[in-house]
């Protein structure tokens, strides 16, 4: 088994409004910034190989942490395509029906010129085979809920098997063929822990 630890990055404007970021390239808040600056890697995991998603909320959390990190386009967060800019409450009330339809599809919901978690699961799968050593990525929620979802086969629909803190670390074991198992939830980042 091979150790993959995954960290969200901080707050972003647009993560307090609760918009949909996706591929939008928003830098982090002065308050995110202020955050992630009180966060390190615990020192069990400070050897890892590390990766980070190519936009710049997750670059500047990986510097911020003091991570010699490798940008991986392959960690970049699900595209929400016509949805990103928007909140889930706006787009529900918008388009009513077809939302709750598209949003019951579960690892399948697929925002319009978007993908879908599914997608994203699939974009991530020649990169976990390949991993073969201890490894650590910066990176985004729709890419930790994809990998979640994949290692408990949560289906996307309801709530989720475990809930996630977005301002923890969160730790999976990789197999020698790329199949992942959550292993250490909601690990603190926190400076004073």
């Amino acid at each position: 088994m091979i150790p993959l630890l995954l960290i969200r990055h901080g707050p972003t404007t647009w993560n307090t409004e609760k918009r949909l970021q996706g591929r939008t390239d928003i830098p982090l808040s002065e308050s995110g910034l202020s955050q992630v600056s009180g966060w390190q890697v615990p020192e069990e995991f400070v050897g890892f190989d590390w990766r980070v998603s190519p936009l710049q909320r997750a670059r500047q959390t990986a510097e911020a942490l003091g991570l010699a990190a490798t940008v991986d386009p392959r960690l970049i967060e699900m595209d929400f395509g016509m949805y990103e800019g928007r909140t889930i409450g706006e787009l529900r009330r918008r388009l009513g029906a077809e939302m709750s339809a598209n949003e019951d599809r579960g690892l399948d919901f697929t925002p319009p010129d978007g993908e879908s978690p599914r997608m994203v699961q699939d974009r991530l799968c020649p990169m976990l085979a390949e991993i073969r050593r201890p490894t650590g990525c910066v990176t985004h929620k729709g890419v930790i809920r994809a990998l979640m979802a994949r290692a408990s086969g949560w289906d996307m629909i309801g709530k989720p098997p475990v809930k996630l803190d977005w301002s923890s670390a969160h730790l999976f074991q990789l197999d020698a063929d790329g199949s992942v198992s959550l292993d250490r939830p909601n690990i603190s980042l926190d400076r004073t822990s």
